[in-house]
């Protein structure tokens, strides 16, 4: 029995800051549960001083501990008994998760903290495999180049999966031997303070991962321009992306990856099969975790010989949903995070309606008997490139429909002008596959399938404004590294 009743779990408060809580002045920000409108809890803007705050406490860490310098396989011990931690407290931190965010208990419990966990025993792995390379020279010398960690690195994470999302930076950030001040959402950010809470149990040097609470354009910020903060990870919309990347040119010159927003396409061919089985996928994709995934698949584009069974298979799919509360584990459909995310999400679908587009099905938000965030699952038709539709991304369950006769079409179709995140193909010949593959200009391609399986080989990132950088994988963990070549004279 995965419901509970959310009165009886217990709230994070504070900032954590060198291995503990603390309540530090700053404006209150009321947190509300997005299934109900009910407070949460309620966090202070930390801002600049908490941000000086956690540096200073991030740079006696990394003094006094040596974190760097340990031997790496202490530091995996470390992070493993974290792991381990995070696993223990599975039932916590997934009731946090869903309380706070529109994640489902269904997913949080065995999903979302069970993943946390795997992705921080992955990286943990790594600690002793940062490896450089000896480069070719004439006898007598000797050139090589190792890789070293930042010092400090800034993480910036968004609220549409808190926990996954801030552990793809923190644990590659600290496995390869750097401090880390990490800044949550200000509307889910009570399971990442439950996390470091989590690190500081396991062992993990007081100061050395450091979760504040705030807006972006105050504590978020105020991380970015930080002097002694070396690098940046950032992770949502591509607005907020292009202004961190302005913000650290600004303040000095410091790197940041950043993976950003999409509009995804699904590229579906007349023989992907199964078309009930195929249409279970594709609606999947754009209504999963109520379409608040930078995956998301938002545009679905259809071979015409198949399209209208289709459309119609799909439409059906999106009328099967439960909405509900999170803590119910009947819920099959999630809330949107926030009233204010609803009416975008619905001005915008009004918007395209107005300039062109049709309406197939949903389309409106819908009633709630607790009064919560929930947004009918909505098909659109006719959006050509110049509709606002097509142009942005809803960041909500709302897809855009269209059709092909021909592969290299379909292809065509599948670019867009701003993002390059992700994409999916439909079919059932490996050959169209990978060619579609190959043409489709985006960072992450998926084969008969929409999202990323819970493995931590595959790496996260886009193209175009959809970012640049990588998480997870191999080159998520040397994202936080950063080579030196060295030359030695010996004759």
């Amino acid at each position: 029995m995965l419901s509970f009743d959310p009165k009886i779990v217990d709230i994070p408060k504070g900032h954590h800051v060198g291995g503990r809580y603390l309540d530090l002045p700053g404006g209150e920000i009321e947190v509300l549960r997005p299934s109900d409108q009910q407070l949460m809890g309620i966090v202070n803007d930390g801002g600049v001083a908490a941000v000086d705050l956690a540096v200073k406490a991030a740079k006696e860490a990394l003094r006094a501990s040596r974190w760097a310098k340990i031997a790496p396989r202490e530091r995996a011990k470390v992070l493993f008994r974290f792991a381990q931690l995070i696993e223990e407290k599975n039932l916590y931190l997934g009731r946090l998760e869903a309380m706070g965010s529109s994640r489902l208990i269904s997913g949080t419990i065995t999903g979302d903290a069970i993943r946390t966990a795997g992705v921080v025993r992955y990286f943990a792995e790594f600690c002793d495999k940062l490896e450089g390379i000896v480069t070719a020279t004439e006898d007598g010398t000797l050139s090589y180049v190792k890789r070293e960690p930042y010092g400090i690195v800034g993480a910036i994470v968004p609220w549409n999966f808190p926990m996954i999302t801030a552990a793809w930076k923190f644990a590659p950030a600290l496995a390869a031997g750097n401090a880390v001040v990490m800044k949550t959402s200000e509307l889910t950010p009570h399971s990442l303070l439950a996390l470091a809470e989590l690190a500081a149990q396991a062992g993990l040097p007081a100061g050395l991962l450091n979760v504040i609470n705030g807006y972006g354009h105050t504590t978020g910020a105020a991380i970015v321009r930080h002097p002694d903060v070396m690098m940046v990870s950032f992770t949502g919309s591509t607005n907020t992306g292009a202004a961190i990347m302005s913000l650290a040119a600004q303040s000095g010159i410091k790197p940041v990856t950043l993976e950003l927003g999409g509009k995804s396409p699904q590229l579906v061919l007349a023989d992907a099969g199964d078309l009930d089985v195929v249409a279970g996928r594709v609606s999947a994709a754009f209504m999963a975790n109520a379409g608040q995934v930078c995956t998301a698949g938002s545009r679905i584009l259809v071979e015409k010989k198949i399209a209208d069974e289709l459309i119609e298979r799909i439409v059906d799919k999106t009328r099967e949903i439960k909405a509900g509360p999170t803590w119910d584990e009947a819920t099959t459909f999630a809330p949107i995070i926030s009233r204010r995310q609803l009416d975008r999400i619905d001005d915008m679908v009004r918007r395209t309606i107005s300039e062109g587009g049709s309406l197939i099905t949903g389309g409106a938000p819908m009633e709630s008997r607790n009064e919560g965030n929930f947004y009918a699952p909505t098909l659109l038709d006719n959006v050509d490139q110049d509709n606002v539709g097509f142009r942005e991304e809803f960041f909500g369950p709302v897809a855009t429909v269209g059709t092909f006769t021909e592969l290299e079409e379909g292809i065509a179709l599948a670019a867009h002008p701003t993002y390059g995140l992700s994409a999916s193909v439909h079919t059932s010949d490996v050959r169209k596959a990978l060619k579609a593959a190959d043409g489709i200009e985006a960072g992450m391609v998926w084969v008969n399938q929409h999202g990323r399986s819970p493995e931590f080989t595959y790496t996260a990132g886009g193209y175009k404004g959809s970012g640049f950088g990588k998480d997870m994988g191999r080159a998520g963990f040397e994202e936080f590294t950063r080579q030196k070549a060295v030359w030695v004279n010996y004759a």
